[in-house]
């Protein structure tokens, strides 16, 4: 996407703490195993608003407050806390929305495995547009799918 070295890495440590708004959501509810009620979920939710403030004050990097507010607003306006839509969200957080939802995806939770890789970029495919801007979402995709690429990026940000 034509991110220089320190653009780079400067998300990369925004996306290490969008989700430190979980710190005050309750463990009881962060790992049920079963499925949530909707008074769980209201809370969940939370983390976002809650991340914002822990990071509203933090200033050596620049827009670390969005990545957390906003990761989880949808392209289509169906997210959280805002319904922003489309470029309205903040790049970065359009950008922390579909590696975060590929990481909630392939990973182990409290409520069930992790998901098969195909499964996985079939979701993010059908969502582009409505969950994830269509751009971030081929790319990442394009990524993905290109196993070289991805593991030289990954050196560069070390």
């Amino acid at each position: 996407m034509g991110f220089t070295r320190a653009e780079f890495r400067k998300i990369y440590y925004i996306a290490l703490m969008h989700d430190c708004g979980k710190i005050g959501i309750s463990e009881n509810v962060l790992m049920k195993p079963g499925k949530l009620t909707d008074e769980e979920y209201a809370e969940i939710k939370k983390h976002t608003t809650l991340g914002g403030e822990i990071l509203k004050n933090f200033n050596s990097i620049e827009e670390i407050q969005e990545g957390a507010l906003y990761h989880h607003e949808r392209y289509d306006g169906k997210g959280y806390p805002y319904g922003l839509s489309d470029q309205s969200i903040p790049f970065l957080a359009r950008i922390i929305s579909v590696a975060d939802a590929f990481d909630a995806m392939t990973s182990r939770r409290s409520y069930r495995g992790e998901l098969d890789l195909e499964y996985v970029k079939n979701e993010i495919r059908s969502k582009s547009g409505t969950q994830f801007d269509p751009i971030i979402a081929t790319t990442f995709l394009d990524i993905l799918n290109n196993e070289h690429h991805l593991v030289t990026m990954i050196k560069r940000s070390h």
